[in-house]
């Protein structure tokens, strides 16, 4: 799919935005995802303005995803960054560009088929297949994603999915993003978006998979193994209450085993940030990019899909699993 404009990939700079891209052709399992799609992408053989292909158009959406664009911004970006033109497999200057209404159509394709989810879970089941995945634990968490609260817009109001919540001394509008992600190797196997005043601890039992035996979270899922919705099959691993651990008296023995148990469980429920930091950091996401919890929802699932590709493509690489750089 991959292909060079007029020879610019051999003459210009390997910047990083052409070696991030160079790693993702490598990791994502394009033929996969392109099966999982196209039994929903419109006939070719419509009349008028012919389809682009599915593969072209997914690879746009995920460039949208990895480097922050809007529909409009995508567009231009085709037209001048080369390095997307070739990730695209857009090969000839003169070649049609997907307008940003195309790329839209598609996002909304994704979201009316809930293909963020199927998006996923395949690629969970290829790491898992792997055996890059276990699902002996899982740890959950949640963050908050901020939303605009300026209300001059044409309805006059801010978004009446979001919605505001108290974290230490500040307030935030927006939504939050809760996940539950393996204990081992840190990626992320469910994906839930609430209303940012949707407490941690109501979503918990919903971010299992069903097959864990332990599963780990912070001070504020206290009381998550006595919800009604709890599984009798899965032991919680819960955080104490900071101020409850402050009190410990560590020349006590077993104050002193409390505490080393409390570290053991900080370390294991790390993993949890790895995600976050790569949404946040690598990709840039730190905010909302469309009104209503169900298309930002989407836009997250699939963010974090490309996060555990990204945080085990050397070990995809190493594996062999996929064609190195030049082959």
């Amino acid at each position: 799919m991959k292909q060079s404009s007029l020879g610019l990939s051999n003459t210009v700079k390997r910047t990083r935005k052409r070696e991030f891209l160079d790693a993702m052709e490598l990791v994502v399992p394009w033929a996969e995802l392109v099966a999982l799609i196209e039994p929903y992408a419109p006939d070719s053989g419509r009349r008028g303005q012919q389809p682009f292909a599915v593969q072209t158009l997914l690879r746009i959406h995920f460039m949208q995803q990895w480097f922050k664009l809007s529909d409009p911004a995508m567009e231009e970006a085709l037209h001048d960054v080369p390095a997307f033109r070739d990730f695209a497999g857009l090969s000839h200057w003169d070649e049609h560009i997907p307008s940003e209404s195309s790329i839209l159509r598609f996002r909304h394709l994704l979201e009316r088929h809930k293909l963020a989810e199927q998006i996923l879970a395949t690629v969970n089941a290829l790491l898992q297949a792997k055996g890059l995945q276990l699902k002996a634990g899982t740890v959950v968490d949640a963050t908050l994603i901020a939303a605009p609260t300026s209300t001059k817009n044409e309805g006059k109001a801010r978004d009446p999915e979001m919605h505001q919540s108290k974290k230490g001394n500040q307030w935030y509008f927006g939504m939050k993003a809760h996940i539950g992600v393996d204990a081992d190797s840190g990626l992320v196997h469910t994906v839930r978006g609430t209303a940012g005043n949707v407490s941690d601890v109501v979503e918990a039992n919903s971010l299992l998979h069903g097959q864990e035996t332990d599963a780990f979270g912070d001070a504020g899922y206290q009381g998550v193994d006595k919800r009604p919705d709890a599984k009798q099959t899965t032991r919680w691993h819960v955080a104490m209450r900071p101020g409850l651990r402050r009190a410990l008296d560590k020349d006590k023995p077993l104050d002193d085993l409390i505490e080393q148990l409390e570290r053991t469980k900080a370390r294991i429920r790390a993993k949890v940030e790895h995600p976050f930091r790569v949404l946040k950091q690598q990709f840039g996401y730190v905010k909302v990019r469309y009104r209503g919890l169900k298309k930002n929802t989407a836009q997250i699932v699939t963010l974090f899909a490309l996060s555990n590709l990204w945080m085990v493509r050397h070990k995809l690489l190493a594996m062999g699993q996929v064609r190195a750089p030049g082959a």
